[in-house]
């Protein structure tokens, strides 16, 4: 009889053991595809909010009351520097991707370094370039043009600040608990997000300052 209860017992252990493992599995799995939903319905939210400037932009395109226009002060070639940089960020961040799916933590973080920056240089260049416009006299008071502009502009600005941060925190992160789901699922989130901010900037770039020099 105790040869029976111990095989039995012993039978059991595993069962159970998988049981709980298949439940963590399907937790996980939840989590991450929770999250990402809900981060996919945050995107939708944002391109109302890039939408809604978009249009505001469009109205007071040719608002001008009379003072300086933006084809007097806009540089393509500076704006396509920036461009490049941003564009740039977008490739080494799918390397840290890859890095991340190979689980190769050093890799990761010298791709998220460089993507980090590219983002800081093109911040870098974009307040230098506010600099320059109020130094000349195109401020946000200056007209409701200057003032879509800026709203426009900026508004993508501090989300390329705000994806910086948010690389820095799951730095963070990731040395603290390693290649965990969750870890995963914010890194997926946050790619997911600077690939958005490159495509909301090249939507500036062709409707502001482009069509702005034409």
């Amino acid at each position: 009889m105790t040869t029976e209860v111990k095989d039995t017992f012993n039978l059991n252990v595993p069962a159970q053991s998988n049981d709980s493992h298949e439940l963590d599995d399907h937790d996980h799995h939840d989590y991450a595809g929770d999250t990402i939903f809900g981060f996919w319905i945050y995107i939708l939210s944002d391109c109302l909010l890039f939408g809604t400037l978009f249009a505001v932009y469009a109205v007071y395109s040719n608002s001008f009351a009379g003072l300086i226009e933006p084809k007097e002060l806009f540089n393509l070639g500076f704006v396509l520097t920036e461009t490049a940089l941003l564009l740039f960020s977008s490739f080494t961040f799918g390397m840290a991707m890859l890095k991340a799916n190979h689980e190769d933590i050093k890799g990761m973080f010298k791709w998220l370094a460089i993507t980090f920056g590219l983002g800081l240089s093109f911040l870098i260049m974009e307040l230098y370039e506010f600099y320059h416009f109020t130094s000349e006299g195109a401020t946000f008071h200056s007209s409701a043009y200057w003032s879509a502009f800026y709203g426009l502009v900026a508004t993508h600005g501090l989300h390329v600040f705000a994806g910086l941060m948010w690389m820095i925190v799951l730095v963070f992160h990731f040395k603290r608990d390693g290649f965990s789901t969750e870890n995963k699922t914010r890194l997926a989130c946050l790619s997911l997000f600077w690939h958005f901010l490159d495509v909301i900037w090249i939507c500036v770039f062709s409707v502001v300052y482009l069509m702005g020099v034409l």
